[in-house]
């Protein structure tokens, strides 16, 4: 259990880069294809090479560390943007918003 755990895992933060390469991306375009699909067989590779085996719980717990990796990184792509660092702080802006403007 501790190695699929530590597998998840690595799994989770190989597809971090994939989620922000995906959200940068047109729905259903080659690269959003491409983004999803091209850390499946580095990860099938690794579960052959690690010897993990094929049970119902770990694919279970991989699929949802492959979905919660890509959706980290679409979080990523969607608020690099709003960090400003001023001299002193970090400022977190709003994208198409003028200063005193409500948020709505």
């Amino acid at each position: 259990m501790k190695e699929l755990m530590i597998f998840a895992f690595l799994v989770y933060l190989v597809n971090i880069p994939f989620g922000y390469w995906r959200a940068g991306t047109r729905r259903f375009s080659l690269n959003w294809y491409l983004a999803i699909h091209i850390p499946v067989p580095a990860i099938v590779f690794l579960r052959i090479f690690y010897d993990l085996g094929w049970t119902w719980q770990s694919y279970a717990v991989l699929v949802t560390s492959f979905f919660l990796g890509q959706f980290t990184g679409k979080l990523l792509r969607k608020f690099s943007g709003n960090f400003k660092i001023d001299r002193k702080r970090i400022v977190m802006g709003f994208r198409n918003k003028k200063p005193g403007q409500a948020c709505s």
